[in-house]
């Protein structure tokens, strides 16, 4: 259903440093900036990209939203949280852990505020 899902961010080294580390720990490559000064993480299902708002205008993050990244494992989706914490950025909702008996949730604030989130089902 998804092409890409675009991030603003307001600091574009601290934001690729944090996504270079948590995309990392899932197995991802660094993202690449653009001549525009954009930062694209590429798969062969989708894209995942960073932009310094068009309008300049502040980037903030949404309010009730989140965006998930699946995890191939229990692990992984730990190392992910980990990575995220070691390069800006903060714990959010509950302590990651088992949400009923088949999904594992790890939650992060990134350093422009947007909430992302590692999900493993087991």
């Amino acid at each position: 259903m998804f092409s890409h899902v675009m991030l603003g961010v307001n600091d574009m080294d601290t934001s690729k440093k944090f996504y270079d580390a948590t995309l990392g720990a899932l197995g991802y490559e660094a993202g690449v900036l653009d001549d525009k000064g954009r930062c694209f993480y590429r798969t062969p299902k989708g894209v995942f990209a960073l932009t310094p708002p068009i309008d300049g205008k502040p980037a903030t993050g949404a309010n009730g939203g989140t965006i998930g990244f699946l995890a191939k494992s229990l692990d992984i989706a730990a190392a992910w949280h980990q990575a995220g914490l070691d390069n800006g950025g903060s714990t959010c909702e509950d302590p990651p852990g088992m949400r009923g008996d088949k999904m594992y949730l790890a939650y992060l604030k990134d350093p422009a505020g947007n909430k992302i989130c590692a999900l493993h089902v087991v």
